[in-house]
């Protein structure tokens, strides 16, 4: 099936009404997290009207609409979706992963299951090729595509042959996502080409993957300094891919927006906390990946929901990409202190803190689900659930750059997830989802975890 042909198949299933919401919705009784540093509201009510939400405030207070549908909510608990800065779509299967599972079809899966467990968006860091995307992004503008979180992507910078792990390079090597630049003058290049297709957001990898044989090639200062500088003039957004402490200082001092990664096999030190104080970037920490995968618990139903029974067995079993069984692993725990000690430090001295997860990597440590650990992995770090709620829904807005969302506000598009307990009291409460709404519209979830039991794609790891 040609690429065209795949977009008019999806097109079939548009709902290019459903995302419009005709009548005024009155929700009453549920406590309120704002997603912001607005006091909660103990017991609160909001209106939703055409998608978007139309008043807030206590319960009794908010005029709605004649004729609205009164729905009780008490005793729930009410949140924004969550919004992720960094992921990679369109290439995990389940049953494989590979170039040939990235479809237009597939990328709406993944954005399906991030909907499922209450994202409202994601972006997908630099592993699409360009004119895939932004077709992609317009359709689903145009509401082409049934409801699922909202698309966003980074275009990808690397030295030649390197930037993605050896998986992720299967995949965009033959579509040819990477921009490829060796010097500081053809980083600018490809920035200002990238530019040129309004495209907004960037990112580079610097790290060879502590390639000892010389075939991956590090990106250095004199190459992406420039790129940095190139691509603010055109007022984009920089992400860079850092691993090591000493990358992470230079990426820092050249001025990246967005860092990415956290620093784990040592402790950071003096210099970069004084360079995150003076610059004081976005972080996107991305830990979870590392972690002992929650599927290797034994019926970890909030994981399981989701995956064939086949993937769950292949999984614990260790059939997949990786290079041994992750349910064999014992838990780091060197790692553990490290991270601990650095995130604790990094947040202190001013790095912002934004929901990123590198879900898409493995079926281990998926969309969806994966927010769900990556936001416990903050708190067992030292954050209080109400600042974790922040750096899940409103923060990342700010770099994915939409204003009409990550909050529960007057005026914002009403994305928003009813829980059937307090997240305050335990982060693990945004696991109890009682329903997921996008743009006003409840998701069927029920439907969409049907779909999601069945093995679409075949093949082999």
């Amino acid at each position: 099936m040609t690429l065209l042909a795949r977009y008019v198949a999806i097109a079939s299933l548009g709902l290019g009404t459903a995302y419009s919401q005709s009548n005024a919705f009155l929700y009453e009784g549920a406590r309120l997290i704002i997603g912001d540093d607005t006091p909660v509201i103990a017991s609160g009510a909001f209106v939703v009207q055409n998608g978007r939400i139309t008043g807030v405030g206590l319960k009794g207070s908010v005029q709605a609409p004649s004729g609205a549908t009164r729905i009780d909510l008490t005793g729930k608990t009410v949140m924004p979706t969550m919004n992720n800065v960094h992921m990679h779509v369109g290439y995990e299967g389940y049953t494989s992963w590979s170039v040939e599972n990235h479809t237009p079809e597939n990328v709406l899966d993944h954005l399906e299951r991030e909907a499922f467990y209450g994202v409202g968006a994601a972006m997908t860091m630099g592993d699409q090729p360009a004119e895939f995307a932004i077709k992609f992004q317009q359709d689903q503008l145009a509401g082409k595509f049934p409801p699922s979180a909202r698309f966003f992507f980074a275009a990808g910078l690397a030295p030649p042959g390197g930037g993605p792990d050896s998986l992720l390079i299967t995949g965009t090597t033959p579509l040819h996502a990477i921009y490829e630049v060796s010097t500081g003058e053809e980083a600018r290049a490809a920035v200002r080409k990238i530019a040129a297709m309004k495209i907004n957001q960037v990112k580079f990898w610097v790290d060879n993957r502590d390639n000892t044989r010389g075939s991956r090639k590090k990106m250095p200062p004199d190459v992406y300094t420039p790129l940095i500088e190139e691509a603010h003039k055109h007022g984009m957004l920089v992400h860079a891919h850092a691993t090591n402490l000493q990358d992470q200082k230079g990426v820092v001092k050249a001025g990246v927006d967005v860092l990415v990664h956290t620093v784990a096999n040592e402790k950071i030190d003096d210099e970069l906390v004084a360079l995150l104080k003076e610059k004081k970037p976005y972080w996107a920490p991305v830990m979870g990946l590392g972690d002992v995968a929650e599927i290797c618990e034994d019926n970890n139903q909030f994981v399981e929901q989701v995956l064939p029974a086949t993937v769950i067995a292949d999984v614990k079993a260790g059939k997949t990409w990786l290079p041994s069984n992750p349910c064999s692993a014992p838990p780091n725990i060197q790692r553990d202190e490290n991270l601990k000690s650095n995130f604790g430090r990094m947040v202190a001295a001013g790095a912002r803190v934004v929901l990123s997860t590198d879900a898409g990597v493995s079926a281990k440590y998926s969309f969806g689900f994966a927010e769900h650990h990556e936001i416990g992995m903050y708190v067992k770090y030292g954050m209080s659930p109400a600042e974790v709620i922040v750096v899940s829904t409103s923060r990342p807005t700010e770099v994915l750059r939409i204003k009409d969302t990550g909050t529960l506000a007057k005026g914002k598009r009403a994305d928003f997830i009813v829980l059937n307990a307090n997240p305050l009291d335990d982060i693990r409460n945004t696991r109890k989802i009682d329903s997921v709404y996008l743009n006003g519209v409840k998701l069927d979830r029920e439907a969409l975890q049907a779909k999601f039991k069945k093995a679409s794609v075949t093949g082999t790891r």
